[in-house]
């Protein structure tokens, strides 16, 4: 019972929030968890959810080079100014925050209830944008690391 009010509040709150990917996320879950054939479905999403998502968003990310509206042109000129290197380095660093806050995900599925609720707050409280749990979970891994915090499991 407890889990069915955690995510029907989860639900809530991202209603409340107009946080529609949270809120379709929660609802497939929701779905899966009331239908018993489809409850294999709850390890397989939590196992491979996250890589589906990025494999989703490496494609979105390729669609301005497959219509033409980036090419090597613009690449080349953007990296002769500063602002494209710490564009670039920045890429490189969320790429490689994003890759340790996926691993500590998977080891510590616990930790991505707070990081959920911190993106609605942020978002609710502060008129931010929902960056994402993978992002906010590779910059929670470097400080959990340097206060040697990270979970044992």
């Amino acid at each position: 019972m407890e889990s069915w009010l955690f995510l029907f509040g989860v639900a809530a709150i991202a209603a409340f929030a107009k946080n529609k990917a949270l809120f379709i996320g929660v609802a497939a879950v929701i779905v899966i968890k009331a239908i018993p054939p489809l409850h294999p479905w709850l390890k397989t999403l939590q196992g491979q959810g996250i890589n589906w998502g990025v494999t989703i968003i490496s494609a979105a990310i390729m669609v301005p080079i497959a219509t033409g509206e980036i090419g090597v042109t613009e690449l080349l000129r953007v990296a002769k100014s500063p602002a494209g290197w710490i564009a670039m380095a920045m890429g490189v660093l969320v790429a490689v925050l994003s890759a340790r806050g996926v691993g500590l995900l998977a080891s510590s599925p616990e930790m991505t209830v707070a990081l959920v609720f911190g993106t609605i707050l942020g978002v609710v409280l502060f008129r931010g944008i929902a960056a994402g749990p993978v992002i906010a979970s590779g910059m929670t891994y470097v400080i959990l690391t340097v206060f040697n915090l990270v979970p044992a499991h």
